[in-house]
């Protein structure tokens, strides 16, 4: 069963519309017939799409680097834990689960996980679609500095390697479109 990787927050002290989405995300990518394949933690939105999935009756397969195992981070309810010796290794690990990406908001580590999956997806590394929802507008200031780049030509072909989306559901339709079900 080919994956769908989630980035989003593992920081449970934000927006509930943003953590109601993550929920939702999960359950969608479980109903659709796909394994969420997550960064595996038990806070934030990171636990709220894993919960989603699982309520759904879907697999998640949690991708954490060794120390954050150690420190007891995975989410118990992880249908599979992938151990990885570093944060660059789990990146590639997710990324080679995975048909699609989704980014969810999130911070720091929710923006390097996602501009690296555009990269590979510039440079043609990545394959599948790279969706990012933006709940509440969050993303909008990104959204407009990706703009920037296009116009001011810092952009590969002009075109953000990318499609903003507003909810879940126009995320999975995206990935739909782009993917099918027969990879699933």
């Amino acid at each position: 069963m080919k994956g769908i990787v989630v980035y989003c927050s593992s920081s449970s002290r934000v927006p509930a519309a943003c953590l109601d989405a993550a929920a939702e995300m999960g359950s969608l990518i479980a109903r659709a017939g796909y394994r969420l394949v997550s960064g595996g933690g038990y806070r934030g939105l990171m636990a709220r799409t894993i919960e989603g999935a699982l309520a759904a009756g879907g697999d998640v397969t949690g991708v954490l680097p060794h120390f954050m195992l150690e420190r007891g981070w995975a989410h118990p309810g992880l249908t599979e834990c992938v151990d990885t010796p570093s944060m660059h290794a789990r990146k590639e690990t997710m990324a080679d689960l995975a048909c699609a990406a989704i980014a969810l908001p999130g911070g720091i580590g929710t923006l390097d996980e996602l501009c690296e999956i555009m990269t590979w997806r510039q440079l043609g590394i990545f394959k599948g679609p790279v969706v990012i929802v933006n709940t509440g507008g969050f993303f909008d200031p990104l959204v407009e500095m990706f703009t920037r780049m296009c116009e001011q030509g810092f952009m590969r072909g002009g075109v953000i390697p990318a499609t903003v989306v507003s909810t879940p559901s126009e995320a999975m339709a995206v990935i739909t479109e782009a993917v099918g079900h027969d990879e699933a």
